[in-house]
């Protein structure tokens, strides 16, 4: 089976001690296409130096993540344009609203997802949605756009099902990770209803990390647990699932 993370902070300091080995590991399990979404101007060189260790598999993405979008906005996203007029990026991420931790730069965060919203429609490149407490919000914004001209996942999805529906009916994707895992956490009986062929796959790593690692440090190669919980869920093979969900990755990132 061929597994895709839809994303990953691989180059993140948690993975300091066995970084190479953590994407081997990965690999080993069939996950052999990792998508890895910015954080900020800070994480572009880890981010790249990965790309450059593995340019089969770990494929970057250029964005700035809400939680670290700060009073001088203008200045990180003239750094995010001109990244993306200089090389190939697979999509534009991670970015959105996050009320969760901290709400100072409300305005600034508005004015980074939708500015970097336009630069996914002009360089026709899917984005990476980060929606904390904000998943209407972040619709509303998506909406602002003609219809067709954005293409995407809600990363980590978490509203009501009549949210995802509403995402689905944008055409974009909902990304679940391990969460799907947690006793509780609702997102498995959402899924009852949902047909594969809206969802992707994704870990967050090094957060959220599925059953029986919850609480550990997460990291891709979990991705068929993800996966196997979704395949109890809709009664399916995990073959299928795996079938389905990296179809769905392959297009969405146009890796066909």
């Amino acid at each position: 089976m061929n597994w895709i993370d839809t994303h990953a902070h691989l180059y993140s300091r948690e993975f300091e001690s066995d970084r190479t080995e953590m994407v081997q590991r990965a690999i080993r399990q069939g996950v052999n296409r990792l998508l890895l979404p910015n954080i900020d101007e800070d994480s572009i060189a880890g981010m790249l130096a990965l790309e450059a260790e593995f340019p089969a598999e770990c494929l970057p993405m250029m964005g700035i993540h809400p939680v670290y979008v700060k009073e001088n906005a203008e200045a990180q996203l003239a750094i995010v344009q001109q990244w993306l007029e200089t090389r190939k990026f697979w999509g534009v991420g991670e970015i959105g609203l996050d009320f969760y931790w901290d709400t100072t730069f409300r305005e600034q965060q508005y004015l980074a997802f939708r500015r970097q919203l336009q630069l996914s429609a002009e360089h026709g490149l899917p984005v990476s949605i980060h929606s904390r407490e904000a998943t209407r919000a972040c619709i509303d914004v998506v909406k602002e756009f003609p219809a067709g001209r954005l293409s995407g996942v809600f990363h980590c999805f978490s509203g009501t099902r009549d949210e995802a529906q509403e995402v689905i009916d944008l055409g974009f994707y909902l990304g679940i990770g391990g969460v799907v895992t947690f006793k509780k956490s609702g997102l498995d009986v959402l899924l009852e209803d949902i047909d594969l062929q809206h969802v992707v796959l994704e870990t967050d790593a090094p957060y959220l990390a599925p059953v029986p690692y919850r609480g550990k440090r997460n990291e891709s190669a979990y991705i068929p647990l993800i996966a196997q919980r979704i395949a109890d869920v809709k009664n399916l093979k995990i073959e299928d699932v795996a079938a389905i969900t990296t179809g769905n990755a392959r297009k969405l990132f146009k890796m066909l």
